[in-house]
């Protein structure tokens, strides 16, 4: 029987298969247990050196799984190859809402966001920060590749998700505003939504409505505002600073 060359075996999982741009996005997704059919380099020694020095744990895994391929045909199956080398797929595993009453940790939610690299960049922090995830309305598909690569892979260490504000989960929305309260003296309460507008008109109507607390980041006179990551970034920090 012929083997399954590197190409076939990509084109098998493209169409339901989650793009993991660079050895980062490779690395990050493996630990937080994506399955991962396929993965390629263009130089297969090059890339376990760089795994047995930024990723030990991996070693074994990516030995078994990493297939080299010339650097034309990376080119060919993925638009822009990282300079890594490396590039696999991902299968989604939806997996369970964070939603669930237990939840403690705050969800970010990002209304209507139009920039993908902004909203992979919060997603990076929500898995840093251990936010329960990252929900994102209006038409933007928060696992996008540019969304996954801004990402670093970190989608599969958090649940992210695309939801109408309808349907965004039970629990108190702190919606953020320059007209809200000083974020410093509001206590973010359990299992709350964490809610950021878009990067130019800000918060929709319909999220203003769904609010329970207008709440406003400490800045400067006369500067107009931080950008998306920034504000995310200084809203979990103040949650992870809360007292124990």
């Amino acid at each position: 029987m012929t083997a399954e060359t590197a190409e076939g075996q990509w084109a098998r999982y493209a169409a339901e298969g989650v793009l993991l741009d660079g050895f980062h996005a490779l690395k990050h997704a493996l630990r937080f247990g994506a399955r991962v059919p396929v993965a390629l380099a263009t130089d297969r020694r090059a890339t376990l050196a760089l795994a047995a020095e930024l990723a030990p744990d991996l070693v074994g895994t990516l030995e078994g799984l990493l297939r080299e391929v010339p650097g034309t045909t990376l080119g060919a199956l993925v638009p822009r190859p990282h300079p890594t080398g490396v590039a696999a797929l991902a299968l989604r595993d939806i997996g369970a809402s964070p939603a669930a009453p237990d939840r403690e940790a705050p969800l970010v939610v990002l209304d209507n966001p139009r920039n993908l690299g902004n909203v992979g960049a919060v997603v990076r922090l929500a898995a840093g920060a251990g936010a329960a995830g990252v929900l994102t309305t209006g038409d933007v598909d928060p696992w996008h590749p540019a969304a996954v690569r801004a990402g670093a892979g970190l989608h599969f260490a958090t649940h992210v998700e695309r939801r109408p504000v309808a349907e965004l989960p039970d629990g108190p929305l702190l919606a953020f505003d320059a007209e809200g309260a000083d974020l410093r003296s509001v206590t973010v309460p359990a299992g709350a939504m964490l809610a950021f507008g878009s990067e130019r008109r800000g918060l929709s109507d319909q999220l203003r409505a769904r609010a329970d607390r207008l709440v406003a980041l400490p800045m400067r006179p006369q500067v107009s505002s931080y950008n998306l990551a920034t504000s995310v970034a200084m809203a979990l920090y103040h949650w992870l600073a809360r007292p124990s």
